[in-house]
């Protein structure tokens, strides 16, 4: 470490992008510092928790039962007026989290690796030298004070306010977050709890949709996701949430919400640009969120694990400049983000669509076509949609 630093690396963040992040750069010997908001690493969750053992392996972990809760079999999907499409797997291939004893595993796994954590503790803006990010500047519990560091890294989250100071647009347009509002329930009865369920139409959930993430026996994360803080008659999530969950007695009858969750969700696929001289933004921060159903926590992950190995090459190397930095970019663009590009085009045509055109939709699709939708693969669907004479006027809202 060069003389008059604190630290090689600042990550802002505990969450899985930043703490997966900084148990990479430490297993390399770089000395390294989260600062986390929060009082408590994990609490409050922001999702429905779900995640696929594919993005667990990527980065190293197994599932464990002190944070893995449920296997997941597959998932449900229900048309407007109630049509089900089963997507049934050979072999259960994700589970549902107790995020906030996961979060505070991957962070323990990073200290054991040798990072340092400071909970309770906001970053409130960077530190900058000749224009260039330099640390940050931090309030812990009523005390101000400066971090020096060659390289500072953005985990905190939605319209990141250290990327925001360090110069980079975080913020999008209205039409590319949606606002989800979120129940931990007890109590549920007559579901499938091997299963997603997943609830679509207008009059459910306004350009967005309905779920129920099977958690243990009879408990379950129960929430919604609307395009905007609210729909054009002026209902919030909570409002359309509340409705489904009254509408459906023979589920939630005997139900009681033993925990709330509500915020915004990035649709966008990206921020514009995720790297700056001695500055990089990953996971939520950098808006890595899938834009069809808004999961971002393996997601998250790999991009601190990509930034992490990125960031040791060329802080090695001497500065961690915006030219070598922008590897990271670079890889992401060209493996995940050729995805979440083809999963964003795949959502602003799916926000087209009436009810009525998603009955017809769901009158073609099998559980294994959704799996590819999900996956990016959709040019299958326009062939399918032209060979149907009932489907083949939905075509001009897929091209």
């Amino acid at each position: 470490m060069k003389t008059g630093y604190d630290y090689d690396v600042v990550i802002v963040g505990a969450g899985p992008a930043g703490s997966i992040c900084a148990k990479y750069l430490a297993e390399k010997k770089l000395k390294v510092l989260v600062v986390e908001k929060r009082q408590e690493i994990g609490t409050p969750k922001r999702c429905a928790e779900g995640i696929n053992y594919d993005g667990l392996k990527n980065v190293g972990l197994t599932p464990d039962p002190r944070w893995a809760t449920s296997e997941i079999h597959g998932a449900v999907v229900f048309s407007p007026k109630g049509k089900r499409i089963d997507m049934k797997w050979e072999k259960p291939m994700g589970c549902v989290l107790e995020r906030k004893i996961f979060e505070k595993f991957i962070a323990a796994d990073a200290i054991k690796a040798g990072a340092k954590y400071m909970v309770k503790t906001r970053a409130t803006e960077v530190l900058k030298e000749n224009g260039k990010v330099s640390g940050i500047k931090a309030e812990h519990m009523g005390r101000e004070f400066e971090i020096k560091s060659r390289l500072v890294i953005a985990a905190d989250g939605v319209d990141s306010k250290i990327a925001r100071s360090a110069g980079i647009k975080t913020l999008n347009k209205l039409t590319d977050y949606h606002s989800g509002f979120q129940y931990e329930m007890a109590g549920l009865k007559n579901y499938d709890e091997t299963m997603l369920q997943i609830y679509f139409g207008n009059d459910v959930a306004p350009k967005g949709y309905v779920w129920i993430f099977p958690k243990y026996e009879g408990v379950a994360n129960v929430g919604i996701g609307i395009l905007g803080k609210e729909s054009s008659d002026g209902k919030r999530a909570r409002d359309y949430l509340d409705r489904f969950i009254e509408k459906n007695p023979e589920i939630f009858g005997d139900a009681s919400p033993i925990e709330i969750n509500a915020g915004g969700v990035p649709v966008s696929a990206s921020v514009g640009t995720f790297v700056d001289d001695n500055f990089m933004i990953i996971g939520d921060a950098a808006q890595l969120v899938n834009p069809i159903h808004g999961g971002g926590i393996s997601i998250a992950m790999n991009s601190g694990k990509i930034a992490a190995e990125v960031a040791c090459d060329a802080l090695k190397e001497g500065s961690p400049s915006k030219d070598k930095l922008y590897k990271y970019e670079k890889i992401w663009r060209e493996t995940v983000g050729v995805k979440m590009q083809k999963l964003l085009r795949l959502r602003m045509a799916l926000e087209k669509l009436s009810d009525d055109d998603l009955e017809l939709l769901a009158g073609v699709l099998s559980g294994e076509d959704i799996t590819k939708l999900t996956e990016g693969k959709y040019k299958f669907l326009l062939t399918l949609l032209a060979k149907n004479p009932k489907t083949v006027l939905l075509l001009k809202k897929f091209m």
